[in-house]
Formats: structure tokens, sequence, C-alpha cells
């Protein structure tokens, strides 16, 4: 977590994230990016938040 200011504008439960708010479920960004992995976006598994970076302590996905 870098910034300790929580964004009531964008709730985010991601704990992982290094921009999640610590106790409470937002997002400490002033803005998202957004982003898709299909040409048309048709259901909430084609989107991603793209400003999602993992915080140091995380190991999700490795091998």
């Amino acid at each position: 977590m870098t910034n300790a200011t929580p964004n009531k504008n964008i709730g985010c439960v991601v704990t992982e994230c290094k921009f999640h708010a610590g106790n409470e479920d937002y997002c400490t960004l002033n803005q998202i990016h957004v982003s898709k992995h299909e040409a048309t976006a048709k259901s909430i598994e084609c989107t991603d938040c793209a400003s999602f970076e993992a915080e140091q302590k995380s190991s999700c996905c490795s091998r």
C-alpha cells in the first residue's frame, strides 16, 4: 500500500494489490484503468483492473 487514503469512489477487495487501502475495501489510487482481454467484453470475466500491482510479499501465481 503506497497511499493510506482510501478513494471511496473505487471499491476493491484485492488485498494483494499494493494500492488496496488496508483495513478498508477501497483502492487508494485517484483513478484506475480497466482493460479487457477479448475483442468484445461480454462478461465480468473478460475485464481486469490494469492498475493492479502486486504487493512485494505476495507470491500468487508462481509455480
